[in-house]
Parts: C-alpha cells; sequence; structure tokens
C-alpha cells in the first residue's frame, strides 16, 4: 500500500494537518522500526479509520516494537494479549474481584483496557476467546453482569496470526474475520533493510529507554480522535460510492468466490478510501484511494471455491482480475 498523492491543487489547507500528522508518525516510527512500509501504511488508516487490522504473518519481524514505538509516538497507552490454548475469555476483558474491605466485587479490568492493543498469535486461541473481542472491536464495550465498561478510544486491535498450516492453530470465524478492516500480509524484510535491523538492534539498550530518548511524543488521544472526525469528512461523490457498491458486489458473483463480502466490507472501503485522501492533504477521495486498500479489506472477506484452491489460485489474484474488470468513474 502507498498512499495516493494529488497534484498541488488538489491540496487542501482543512486536511493539511492530517498530511502533516500522517507524514511526521511515519518518519518517528521508521527511527526503531525498519521498512515494512505496507504495515505502517495499513495500520495508520485503520487508526484513523476507526477499524482493526489482521497481520498474517510468521513470528519475530518486529510487530511488538512497532505498536509499542507507535504507541509512543501517538502518546496512546500500549497492551499486548499472547492467546495461547487456555486463554479463558475474563483473562482479556476482566473479571469481578470480591474486595474484603467492602464486602462487594468489583470489577477488575483486562489486558483490552487500553488504546493499541497488540494480540499476538490470536489463532492458537480457541473460538471462545476469539468472541470475547467481538463485542470490544465494534462496540468499544465490555459487558460484565450486565454492567457495560467502555474502552478507551482511540482504540485499535492489531492482531497478528501465524499461517494456517502452522501446528496448533485455529481458523478464525468469518465472524471474527468481518470485524477486521483490513488483513495484511507482511513479509520478510529485503537484505538491506535486515542488515539496518541488524546494526540497529544489536547494542543491547534497553528498548524502554530507547522509546523515551529517540522517540518524539507527537499528539495525544484526544487530539487523535480529532484527526478521526476530520477524516470522516472527506468527499465521497455519488459515482465513487457506486464504484464501491459494485466492487462488493463483484465478489459475490465472481466464480472464483463461493462466499462474498458483506457490506461492512464496503463501509471499511468508504471509511479507508477517505483516510487515504486526508493523507494525502485531499478533501475528497479519488478511485485511486479505492483500489488501493481494496485487496486488504476484501482478501479475508472472501473464500475461494474448491476448484479455484485445487488449481491454486490465490485470492488477492482474482480479487485483482475482479477488479480491472469493473469500470472506473471519471468525474
Amino acid at each position: 500500500m502507498t498512499p495516493p498523492t494529488a497534484p498541488p491543487s488538489g491540496l487542501s489547507e482543512k486536511f493539511a494537518p492530517v498530511k502533516k500528522l500522517y507524514e511526521a508518525v511515519s518518519s518517528e516510527v521508521a527511527k526503531l522500526f525498519v521498512g515494512q512500509d505496507e504495515l505502517v501504511l495499513g495500520t495508520l488508516t485503520a487508526l484513523f479509520s476507526g477499524g482493526h487490522v489482521l497481520i498474517e504473518s510468521v513470528p519475530g519481524l518486529g510487530k511488538t516494537l512497532f505498536v509499542r514505538t507507535l504507541g509512543q509516538v501517538l502518546g496512546c497507552e500500549f497492551g499486548r494479549i499472547q492467546f495461547t490454548a487456555d486463554l479463558m475469555p475474563s483473562d482479556i476483558t476482566g473479571a469481578p474481584v470480591f474486595d474484603m474491605q467492602q464486602s462487594e466485587f468489583r470489577f477488575r479490568p483486562g489486558p483490552v483496557f487500553t488504546q493499541l492493543l497488540l494480540a499476538d498469535e490470536i489463532n492458537r486461541s480457541p473460538a471462545k476467546t476469539h468472541a470475547a473481542l467481538l463485542e470490544i472491536m465494534q462496540e468499544y464495550r465490555v459487558t460484565i453482569d450486565g454492567t457495560s465498561h467502555k474502552v478507551p478510544k482511540p482504540f485499535l486491535v492489531l492482531a497478528t496470526q501465524n499461517p494456517l498450516e502452522s501446528e496448533g492453530t485455529y481458523n478464525l470465524p468469518e465472524a471474527q474475520l468481518d470485524r477486521f478492516m483490513f488483513k495484511l500480509r507482511v513479509d520478510y524484510p529485503t537484505a538491506e533493510q535486515e542488515a539496518d535491523i541488524l546494526r540497529m538492534h544489536s547494542r543491547q539498550i534497553d528498548l524502554n529507554q530507547r522509546l523515551r530518548d529517540e522517540i518524539r511524543v507527537l499528539t495525544n488521544p484526544e487530539l487523535v480522535q480529532q484527526m478521526i472526525q476530520l477524516c470522516g469528512t472527506v468527499r465521497i461523490t455519488d459515482s465513487l460510492v457506486n464504484y464501491i457498491n459494485s466492487i462488493v458486489r463483484a465478489t459475490r458473483s465472481w466464480p472464483a468466490f463461493h462466499i462474498g463480502a458483506s457490506p461492512r466490507a464496503g463501509l471499511a472501503l468508504m471509511q479507508s478510501a477517505r483516510t487515504l485522501a486526508g493523507f494525502a492533504g485531499r478533501d475528497y477521495s479519488i478511485p485511486d484511494d479505492v483500489v488501493e486498500v481494496a485487496i486488504p479489506a476484501l482478501r479475508h472477506r472472501v473464500q475461494l471455491t474448491a476448484e479455484a484452491e485445487i488449481e491454486g489460485r490465490s485470492s488477492d489474484e482474482e480479487l485483482s482480475a475482479m477488479i480491472r474488470g469493473i469500470e472506473v468513474p471519471r468525474d
């Protein structure tokens, strides 16, 4: 993913702060986190669109470092949950604890009460634990014993999963997958990037110290929320709405898919296209914004037919072919 640009005549003073903040955050994160531009852009787009991100990658690519660095730059709280086969829903949400002094039960918040949550290896836990995140990701609250507890905003779940052929993993249910705005695939760094990683992170310096000394805090949760609201005001024409609608509906009749995308996919495309326009400093979205986010927003919402899987086709290839066949609006 690369943010579509616009000619100088298309820039908006109203969205100049969004563009400036995106560039500053990306530059600051790069001080400790090397490469993986698609991960950085996809995560920031989801954050400023009110969405969540699912990452499929092998272990050891620095995802925890990325989220911690991003939290420091944004001035937001960071939390991490290591998903295991015996993890219970209450281990995520929290649970009532009896207060001996007050002789009553008090709710003890779980690790989900943060702003940037890394759900590490989410597909190593069974479905009942995944379900604990459903309400939180959609409603931004936890309900315990009939009482709702709101999680702080902004709230972003960055979930990682191992490839399904890895030992001891479970398929995520469709309802859980649909809660994620994007599914990003993170691959190994290039030779140059890996050399930079070796030079940068082999000095045995405490990470907390490096975050304090090397990373500037550029914003705060309140300002992030303002930017999220501002991105929501980007203009999308009726012709672009129809284009998004055509892409989503085409997944339901494409021969290689036996399950197409839900209406939530269209909302994800709309919201993320608006945010990409804001990152480019524009007050309007263009078809390039939609195309840029279409595959990350759809690849986890469609399922290949058995015939397509046997033939070795991929959802990304089929989505690319499908999108190329849809007429692009010119106005």
